[in-house]
């Protein structure tokens, strides 16, 4: 159930996105640079992905799970390399909910346009 709430609110951005461009799969090449390219207006400012990231943080963490066993991972800094604070491994802290929440909205957005 988290990972259909995390889906409608991609998909409900997405598509708010998508009406700025001539075609979709202009905004979904756009897209594949990232979060951090700010082309999600509603994840640039850690007030709003920190508040992404605390209201998906079930959805997070079985996506995280997942790419983690997949990737044969045993932590988020192996996945994140140096972008991963590891003095922060609980992701407790801005930074790496931060992370978290591009994370997210990014492998949902790839599930869901590619």
């Amino acid at each position: 159930m988290s990972l259909k709430k995390l889906e409608n609110d991609v998909k409900r951005i997405c598509k708010r996105h998508i009406k700025e461009y001539d075609n979709e799969q202009a905004f979904i090449d756009d897209l594949m640079h990232g979060c951090q390219s700010g082309i999600i207006g509603e994840l640039i400012y850690y007030h709003d992905t920190l508040k992404f990231c605390k209201k998906h943080k079930k959805a997070i963490n079985e996506l995280l799970a997942e790419i983690l066993n997949d990737c044969g991972y045993s932590s988020p800094s192996e996945l994140f390399g140096v972008k991963w604070d590891k003095t922060d491994p609980l992701a407790m802290e801005t930074n790496n909910q931060n992370l978290l929440a591009w994370f997210a909205f990014e492998e949902m957005a790839s599930r869901l346009f590619l």
